[in-house]
């Protein structure tokens, strides 16, 4: 494995919204890219790569956001990751808070979504990754959503993701419902304003359900548990409902009837509880 793996410069994307809006939506799993000092380290080939981003990858939730942000009333803010998660998951803990660490996919992945290696970073390397670019992501979000609540006095995170319609193997609870969307929440950051406002927002699309198949939601972890003035909202669109899960290829009028909805909410976000 590499010993000194590519520095964050430029491994995430702030979009400037409106300066009166306390919006920030969060897309971290939009990604393919990977650079190439990270792919010597990954050990699947070219082919079982694609199969691997194909399936882990929350394809074109980088687009539904923009068309969000071009259709509220008041543009909000995009925090984007411009790297693949499979070269650190912005959204995990980094520690053993992380239920996710059981199926190798916690902050850094070490197995696939059907458990095979993908990569095996000794605890130095795996350290690497997390300097180069967990922590300074983490920073950099941490700041932007610190910036808009000086201004604003409060700030709205609507995390955007999308996932499939039959579970995969790395899944935790791949028991539960997967509806067309789902609203993941958390008990201090999730008021019950906002989980209406989204209710409301998605009701065009379909079946709505709370925390199912996926729980929680993204609060940078400086402000985890300790601003109740961070609001957050995990948006879950399910994939199949805009795109060709076995091609990756989107439906363009349902991209853009998932924009219109997250727009929707954004405009309840900017007005508020």
């Amino acid at each position: 494995m590499s010993t000194s793996p590519t520095p964050a410069s430029g491994s995430w994307r702030l979009h400037t919204g409106d300066p009166n809006s306390g919006v920030i939506l969060h897309v971290p799993h939009s990604s393919r890219v990977i650079p190439a000092d990270i792919r010597a380290d990954i050990e699947l080939d070219d082919s079982a790569l694609v199969s691997e981003l194909l399936q882990m990858t929350d394809a074109h939730t980088d687009l539904i956001a923009q068309i969000a942000a071009g259709a509220a009333l008041v543009r909000p803010w995009i925090f984007e990751n411009a790297m693949s998660r499979l070269v650190i998951d912005p959204e995990r803990f980094p520690d053993e808070r992380e239920e996710m660490e059981r199926v190798g996919m916690g902050a850094v992945y070490t197995r696939t979504s059907d458990g095979k290696i993908l990569r095996d970073p000794s605890p130095h390397q795996r350290s690497e990754l997390i300097t180069n670019f967990f922590a300074p992501y983490s920073a950099a979000f941490a700041d932007a959503v610190q910036e808009r609540l000086d201004t604003c006095g409060d700030v709205t995170i609507i995390d955007v993701h999308s996932f499939p319609l039959a579970p995969l193997p790395y899944e935790l609870h791949a028991d539960g419902a997967r509806p067309d969307v789902c609203l993941g929440t958390h008990p201090i950051h999730t008021p019950p304003w906002l989980v209406d406002a989204a209710r409301q927002a998605f009701t065009p699309m379909g079946c709505i359900d709370i925390d199912s198949p996926f729980v929680g939601t993204y609060v940078p972890l400086v402000h985890y548990e300790v601003e109740p003035r961070v609001h957050s909202i995990m948006i879950e669109m399910r994939r199949d409902r805009y795109m060709d899960e076995s091609t990756g290829e989107p439906s363009a009028a349902h991209l853009e009837e998932f924009g219109r909805c997250l727009a929707a909410l954004v405009d309840a976000a900017n007005i508020g509880g």
